[in-house]
């Protein structure tokens, strides 16, 4: 069993910065495979980053060269660094990490990016 817990995200205008982390209840040297999915308003959930246990980074095209995945594993904690925002950035971002066959999720946070 895995418990996420997400923190940051909000409101910020195009152009701007955000860092999302994901806390593990668990060392995340353990964790498979640990990312961030997000959901726009009235579409479908969409991959936006994976990081593989050993080091391996998958980007979603419409990220790519904005957004960076990162995991500490001193602290159990994954983060996204999300810069130059743009407003089809707007979503609920899920964190998630696959343990030995299963997927566990984080609760979501908010990013919203508007002038």
């Amino acid at each position: 069993q895995v418990q996420l817990v997400q923190s940051g995200g909000g409101l910020v205008q195009p152009g701007e910065s955000l860092r999302l982390s994901c806390e593990a209840s668990t060392s995340i040297f353990r964790i498979e495979e640990m990312g961030w999915y997000r959901q726009p308003p009235g579409k479908q959930r969409e991959m936006v980053a994976v990081s593989k246990r050993w080091g391996s980074r998958i980007y979603a095209d419409s990220v790519k060269g904005r957004f960076t995945l990162s995991r500490d594993h001193v602290n159990n904690t994954a983060y996204l660094e999300m810069n130059s925002l743009k407003f089809e950035d707007t979503a609920l971002y899920l964190c998630y990490a696959e343990l030995q066959g299963t997927i566990y999720w984080g609760q979501g946070t908010q990013v919203t990016v508007s002038s």
